[in-house]
């Protein structure tokens, strides 16, 4: 029945001219080839998954995915370790993972799909939609003891720039570095990234819009609970869900089968465990404030736009090429390539220091990065996931590098840093 609902969706979508548009490039889906016909050299492409393995050996990591692409060629999709260690199952290349805060990338490609079609502007204030947002004020003064304070006019509204870029002055609750954040957040019941509960993400945005931020919205750079504030407008401006507007708009059309805010019961034996250290053993981590199955059980209903989706490494990588194609895959245009330069611009001025700086979806690698080594050419563009993933993208190279993983709290996970650099130092053309 669901899958009937959302063929129905994208009917409706085409019909009403809401959907993407055909395109006059026509880039194939991603396909295998061999490391050789790309100018990537097998043996040192091998030398990642010799470190990879090592790392299992070690237990540095319970176990990981990879997935390595160049030029619309996937040249190496490898698993290792387990996706379960304490019933010892084997980790797969269609495992399923959370993806966390690379849910934020998807989320933005959403917003401005809408930009493109006039929505909205990106300097319209938040408030034009969702009125909640109207007079902002900034934190002033905190009293511990009961989580009271006093706040300040802030001196512009929220604009939906903001929001996409980090600097909209809202904080990230649970996981916001400021203590005080944490406690305003916890008292007002603000759900932060994802939840099992019977609460939709609009319910949520509209407690957050009473509360004081960090800063006047574009004084500074505060990772936030903007996207999930983003989601909501996708379904305020949309008239669908967002859920159902991802699934019609992008992963249907893009062939993201496996990338849902919530996974199907015949899936759910595909999704990872999240794996922590107890007594120098891998044991399920269940120690935090959130559900660890949020994925497959629960209510379903809250749509996380900055943490909600689980996916795969060949799904997202299918999302990444579709950029390094300047909006399009198999002759369906996404966004325009000229959308696609603006989101990669620096938003944020220094807010992130020399080496990267932030555009409208992605953290983009300047020239002072390039000089550091290992992370790419300028221009390349990454983030990663609170359960330990991460992706880059560099489009000079056409390279893609996704590695998989769900742990928390374990130290000394060194694979990351690693996977990146080995894949650059692959090229061999």
């Amino acid at each position: 029945m669901k899958h009937l609902l959302l063929s129905i969706c994208f009917s409706l979508t085409f019909l009403f001219g809401e959907a993407q548009t055909s395109s006059l490039k026509s880039s194939p889906p991603l396909t295998e080839a061999t490391p050789k016909s790309v100018g990537m050299s097998a043996e040192r492409l091998d030398r990642i998954g010799s470190m990879l393995e090592a790392a299992v050996a070690d237990d540095v990591i319970p176990g990981a995915t990879v997935l390595i692409a160049r030029h619309g060629k996937i040249i190496y999709h490898k698993s290792f370790g387990s996706s379960d260690n304490p019933n010892d199952r084997a980790a797969r290349t269609d495992d399923i993972y959370r993806i966390a805060s690379q849910t934020k990338a998807i989320t933005s490609t959403a917003i401005m799909m809408l930009w493109e079609e006039g929505k909205f502007g990106l300097d319209d204030p938040i408030s034009k939609f969702i009125p909640e947002f109207k007079n902002p004020t900034i934190l002033n003064s905190f009293r511990m003891t009961d989580s009271s304070y006093t706040t300040n006019p802030a001196t512009r509204g929220i604009t939906i720039r903001h929001l996409l870029s980090h600097t909209s002055g809202l904080g990230y609750g649970v996981i916001d570095g400021d203590e005080r954040f944490k406690a305003i957040y916890k008292k007002a019941g603000v759900t932060d990234l994802f939840t099992t509960k019977d609460i939709s993400i609009g319910e949520s945005v509209k407690k957050l819009a009473k509360l004081p931020l960090h800063h006047s919205p574009g004084d500074a750079f505060v990772y936030s609970e903007g996207l999930d504030v983003l989601g909501y407008l996708v379904e305020v401006v949309s008239g669908m869900s967002f859920s159902d507007f991802l699934q019609t708009r992008l992963f249907l059309p893009l062939g993201m089968n496996d990338t849902n805010f919530y996974q199907p019961e015949a899936k759910a034996n595909r999704l990872v465990k999240i794996q922590t250290k107890t007594n120098d053993k891998w044991a399920y981590f269940t120690d935090t404030f959130y559900d660890v199955d949020y994925p497959i059980k629960g209510a379903k209903r809250f749509f996380s736009g900055g943490a909600g989706l689980s996916s795969t490494a060949k799904d997202y990588a299918t999302f990444l090429q579709m950029y390094l194609n300047e909006g399009e895959l198999n002759g369906k245009r996404f966004l325009s390539r000229t959308t696609i330069e603006t989101m990669m611009q620096n938003q944020t001025k220094d807010y992130l220091g020399t080496e990267k700086h932030y555009g409208l979806a992605f953290g983009v690698v300047k020239a002072d990065g390039v000089m550091k080594g290992g992370i790419g050419g300028e221009g390349t563009f990454d983030w990663g996931g609170y359960f330990n993933t991460q992706y880059f993208a560099d489009p000079e190279e056409g390279i893609i590098g996704i590695l998989m993983k769900q742990t928390q709290r374990i130290g000394g996970d060194y694979t990351g840093e690693r996977f990146r650099s080995m894949v650059f130092s692959a090229v061999d053309n």
